[in-house]
């Protein structure tokens, strides 16, 4: 499925949010700031498709030494995303790199990152709490996770968005990548979400202290975060 709309999953992404999608990247990596200019910072995003969350911490590190990996399961995303990294490619900082990788069995050590990001990704996992128990096995002690995925609004603003989200955005989806089926499966995957509430017990069952939920743009999409 995603390697079928990995030709114009960018365009589909920015005209689907309108172009807020940008905001939300950067604003998720703002938050690990203090993480990203650490020495030795080592820098996992995870389920990264073609790399707009993981380009926003490479843009958020500068010229710090952070060590920046991508991964996803997608080949085709991942052949995106390293020919975005070749036009955007900067002397003074490092490139990131891609591995195509099993987020259930990742191929790290364990306690090898200082922070694992994920970006309307991780929804996708067949198994959250799996998902979750991996992230902190790679992360050091200490280390953060952050998650940043779709919600639901509540009351007016959250009607009109499900009427957007489960009936117009589908079919502007299908007529932008050409594909029928992926953009029905958006709506679904998010229903299936947890919320947060539920999200924040996982992570604390998983092995997260410090476990918080921010809200973006009225709950349209928020970012979970936790400290291992």
């Amino acid at each position: 499925m995603f390697t079928s709309i990995a030709p114009r999953y960018d365009l589909s992404n920015h005209v689907l949010s309108l172009n807020v999608d940008r905001l939300w990247w950067r604003r998720a990596a703002r938050a690990f700031a203090d993480l990203l200019a650490a020495p030795n910072a080592r820098v996992l995003d995870l389920c990264c498709g073609t790399g707009d969350m993981t380009f926003a911490l490479r843009s958020q590190a500068g010229n710090g030494s952070a060590r920046i990996c991508g991964a996803d399961f997608s080949h085709a995303m991942l052949q995106r995303a390293h020919a975005k990294s070749l036009l955007q490619s900067n002397p003074e900082t490092q490139t990131p790199q891609w591995i195509e990788a099993d987020a259930l069995r990742l191929p790290f050590p364990d306690a090898h990152f200082s922070l694992v990001t994920s970006a309307f990704g991780f929804r996708n996992l067949a198994d959250y709490n799996a998902g979750l128990r991996e992230i902190v096995r790679v992360l050091r002690p200490g280390g953060e996770c952050g998650i940043l995925d779709f919600g639901e609004p509540k009351g007016l603003l959250g009607s009109l968005y499900r009427v957007y989200f489960k009936q117009i955005l589908p079919r502007i989806g299908t007529m932008i990548s050409g594909v029928r089926g992926p953009y029905a499966y958006l709506p679904n995957s998010v229903e299936r979400f947890p919320q947060p509430n539920e999200m924040l017990d996982r992570m604390r069952s998983a092995g997260f202290c410090e476990a918080s939920w921010t809200p973006y743009t009225f709950g349209i999409a928020g970012l979970y975060r936790g400290k291992k």
